[in-house]
């Protein structure tokens, strides 16, 4: 075992295959946090979904100063996303001490992807859910903290890739939510550093990596990947299916 070793910064997949090994598996997962691309999303005061319940859970924020990871505890926040991820944060944020936790998502209850139970609890517990609002842009004050969040009201037009229909920005519907904290729970995708230090590995648009379902194999050969580096984020049972079908596989190949 090798640690502190940064794939595709001390050394390259290629650089692998051309030295001391004749296999290697991807298995570097998506834990890459995406975010909106707007103005203001870099003030104080803004998480992404990963930091804000790493810090809360992992790291026991909500106990600080008695450990030593600090969280800020809004009075109004705005969790920016509509799964499973999302509603975990909106819950964590009132328990928190929370005045009011806001919901943003930009399409219909309908189109909601968390489960069922998940929204309805958040329900329960006084998550206000600001359907068909997207944000366009996040505002602060003088010391760099977000203060409020610019939103555009949304309406839904056909149905997209994903099947679901798409939202479509009102022109002149903007409108302003005071908020003290913003978690972006969007999702996640994987690090770009090895696809753009490999060549010719293939992969999508969504940044995942192309790799046959059954057994793992990459277009690029010597290379196989599993998990949520090739089908982006999902279960860990997924990922060591995926782990135990492409080991089968390299070990035909080394043979």
């Amino acid at each position: 075992i090798r640690l502190d070793s940064v794939m595709g910064k001390l050394a390259t997949v290629d650089e692998l295959l051309e030295g001391d090994y004749d296999a290697v598996f991807l298995g570097t997962g998506a834990g890459l946090p995406m975010f909106l691309d707007i103005p203001g999303e870099n003030l104080n005061g803004i998480y992404s979904a990963n930091e804000f319940l790493t810090r809360v859970n992992l790291m026991k924020a909500y106990l600080f100063p008695e450990y030593d990871t600090p969280i800020k505890i809004g009075r109004r926040v705005a969790v920016i996303g509509g799964g499973n991820v999302a509603m975990d944060s909106a819950r964590c944020a009132l328990r928190l001490g929370a005045d009011e936790v806001y919901i943003v998502y930009r399409r219909s209850r309908v189109e909601l992807p968390a489960r069922h139970e998940e929204v309805e609890n958040a329900k329960e517990e006084g998550i206000i859910f600001k359907l068909l609002t997207n944000p366009k842009q996040f505002i602060g004050n003088d010391q760099g903290w977000v203060t409020a969040m610019e939103c555009y009201e949304m309406e839904l037009g056909e149905p997209d890739d994903s099947g679901r229909r798409r939202p479509i920005v009102k022109e002149g519907s903007e409108f302003i939510i005071d908020v003290d904290v913003a978690v972006v729970a969007l999702g996640t995708t994987p690090n770009p550093l090895i696809p753009l230090t490999t060549t010719g590995l293939e992969t999508t648009r969504r940044g995942t990596v192309v790799a046959d379902e059954e057994t793992g194999k990459t277009v690029k050969d010597g290379v196989w990947a599993g998990g949520d580096v090739v089908t982006g984020a999902a279960t860990v049972i997924s990922a060591m299916g995926a782990g135990k079908r492409a080991a089968a596989s390299i070990d035909a190949y080394l043979r």
